[in-house]
């Protein structure tokens, strides 16, 4: 017997289905468990059923949310009506955007979350497909609780829009020639409607400029603004208040031709990536709500020694009248045999 299904909360909804949590019970009611439903009409069965296809493709890669069951089930809604439906995992800390709206990410967080993203592009580019509407909302959120912190990893989701490396878009249109959400969209997308691996690069600086300014990549009240824009190929303006290894990652991200973005492998090779601790890579504590990072001075020595206090008195000037300003102090702090700089989040 198959387990029965309790409609829980809705998760979402997109063009071509809605996605909602679903409790599964099994017929001798134990060990309930929770898993996120897309549910699509007919009329949209060809895009689901493609979608799943994608989806069953990239099974067991770890960045990728992974469907259960080996085809798509069939029923009726509420209403009488036949509706189609792809169970998959359920991501309990929501989508990248619902936690940047709840928290400041720190510096070290994106870098890992951009890592992980880019570890799922290289797996849905070896697949020969373009994800073609990479966004914060597509990004999926896993909580892990470990010793008592938090940590989390994401997972790249919605491959409604996906099209294969070199093929046109069914997507684009000449009055809308949009690949997938505008804001996230290259120049060359809205050029020709070809869908290139470096267009989901395009669409990752877009999100990590978005990570490090809590602000969409473009501060445009009308999406139509930004079609000229990208056919000028125009790119999201970088703060210079950002570190100066993630602005070459934006830069590289934004570069207006695409062969100079390179790829998803090589960009998980850029410095940006390689300044995060390797016992950080994998996880991502959601410990602190600060983007700034604080070295700390570290030596066993500093607590031994007596610090030195030096006197020195103002120099008088010559031919002229000495103030009675007081004098001045200067603490100098003994000089350990090492140190080491310990980053502190």
């Amino acid at each position: 017997m198959f387990p029965s299904m309790e409609f829980i909360k809705p998760l979402g909804k997109g063009s071509y289905g809605s996605v909602d949590l679903v409790r599964f019970t099994k017929p001798d009611g134990s060990n309930p468990y929770y898993q996120a439903v897309k549910t699509s009409y007919p009329q949209d069965f060809e895009s689901l059923l493609k979608e799943f296809k994608i989806l069953s493709k990239l099974r067991e890669c770890p960045r990728i949310v992974q469907t259960c069951g080996t085809s798509l089930s069939r029923g009726v809604n509420d209403y009488g009506i036949r509706v189609y439906r792809m169970v998959m995992e359920y991501a309990a800390g929501g989508s990248l955007t619902s936690l940047m709206e709840t928290r400041l990410l720190t510096d070290s967080m994106i870098r890992d979350f951009t890592r992980m993203i880019l570890e799922g592009l290289v797996s849905i580019h070896s697949h020969g497909y373009v994800h073609c509407d990479l966004k914060p909302e597509n990004i999926l959120v896993f909580p892990r609780t470990c010793e008592g912190s938090v940590s989390y990893e994401l997972k790249i989701s919605d491959f409604g829009m996906s099209t294969k490396v070199g093929e046109d878009s069914e997507f684009w249109e000449y009055d809308s020639p949009f690949l997938g959400t505008s804001l996230y969209m290259s120049p060359e997308s809205v050029q020709n409607g070809i869908a290139e691996e470096a267009l989901d690069l395009w669409s990752l600086g877009c999100i990590v400029l978005e990570m490090y300014t809590g602000e969409p990549p473009w501060q445009l009240e009308d999406s139509k603004k930004l079609l000229p824009l990208l056919l000028n190929e125009n790119a999201p303006e970088i703060p210079v208040s950002l570190p100066w290894d993630a602005r070459q990652f934006l830069q590289t991200c934004f570069a207006s031709n695409p062969l100079e973005r390179g790829s998803a492998s090589e960009l998980l090779k850029h410095k940006f990536l390689q300044n995060v601790s390797n016992d950080k890579k994998g996880r991502v504590t959601g410990a602190g709500d600060k983007r700034t990072s604080v070295l700390v001075l570290k030596s066993k020595y500093f607590s031994k020694k007596p610090l030195k206090i030096k006197i020195i008195p103002r120099k008088p000037r010559q031919f002229k009248r000495i103030s009675n300003r007081p004098l001045r102090l200067k603490i100098i702090p003994p000089k350990p045999p090492g140190c080491n700089l310990v980053p502190v989040q």
